[in-house]
């Protein structure tokens, strides 16, 4: 059988259980990228066996029913925080309510453009304005000084795809995973340049990435301590998260998870604080005015 670049397979070997693009074919072999979850796997072309249209639309239909429902749970977490700003801003409500917010720069790095592309258009769907890139793992750490400097962004996901491989090494052996290691020289970088953890708010990792080498690095948030795998949607509703936070309050690790679709098995990190910041009076534009 024939398989292209493009095509949604998955693998008999693991009993079919994760739906799988293929990246690249090279001789009897591919490079697959999980449809819905950041993990990247090698994989004999005779052990994939092509999706039928018919099971796809029952996957795609199930996986949105997953992610509708995290949105749900992050719109009613937004305007609990949406009410205790005018509360705070209004003097208990004494006030007119007649503030602005200054939103927070998110710079967004990820290995994967159609995972990135659906990033993007959750950020927006959430209110968020992001600079999106799409950065091949290997060269993130290369470029992520550069981009700081020009962005100045407030937080950063580092992202794209990883996987441990037992062959290569222990779950302690950074060298045991595909793409860790450029992670963590890339939040390390990000650091040199800004050290503090509130100032510059890091997420960083993928599908089984090496969560403590992640964090020691210097990332607020990471994956994955369970090394299980996480959806390509987790780093966005983190990072809405830590945007809609007043920076007065500390966004526990708890509440970070909360609306994301992996949970603590998958994602960790430490208490940071929030990047929202109000201000007073908000003044409409004229455009009437020369």
């Amino acid at each position: 059988m024939s398989f292209m670049v493009g095509e949604l397979v998955t693998r008999e070997s693991y009993q079919h259980d994760i739906l799988f693009r293929i990246s690249s074919v090279s001789n009897q072999s591919a490079v697959l990228h999980g449809e819905d979850i950041r993990l990247e796997a090698d994989a004999l072309l005779e052990d994939l066996e092509k999706v039928p249209e018919r099971d796809i639309e029952k996957i795609k239909i199930k996986g949105k029913e997953k992610e509708d429902y995290s949105f749900r749970l992050f719109r009613q977490d937004y305007q609990l925080m949406k009410e205790k700003r005018t509360y705070e801003s209004t003097s208990g409500y004494q006030q007119d309510s007649n503030f602005f917010q200054l939103p927070a720069r998110v710079l967004h790095l990820d290995g994967d453009r159609l995972y990135l592309k659906k990033c993007i258009d959750l950020y927006q769907r959430m209110g968020l304005q992001v600079h999106g890139l799409y950065v091949d793992e290997k060269e993130m750490p290369n470029e992520i000084g550069r981009l700081v400097k020009k962005i100045q962004p407030d937080m950063i996901v580092i992202t794209g795809h990883d996987a441990f491989s037992r062959n290569k090494g222990e779950k302690n052996d950074i060298r045991a995973y595909r793409h860790s290691k450029y992670f963590v020289d890339t939040v390390r970088e990000a650091r040199a340049i800004v050290p503090n953890v509130d100032q510059l708010v890091i997420f960083a990792g993928a599908c089984q990435s090496h969560f403590e080498s992640l964090i020691r690095a210097g990332a607020n948030f990471a994956s994955s301590p369970s090394r299980i795998n996480i959806h390509a949607l987790d780093p966005v509703y983190i990072t809405a998260k830590v945007a809609y936070t007043s920076f007065m309050d500390k966004v526990s690790v708890y509440e970070a998870l909360r609306n994301t679709l992996t949970g603590e098995k998958g994602l960790g990190g430490i208490e940071t604080k929030g990047l929202l910041r109000t201000g007073m009076p908000y003044v409409k534009e004229d455009l009437t005015s020369d």
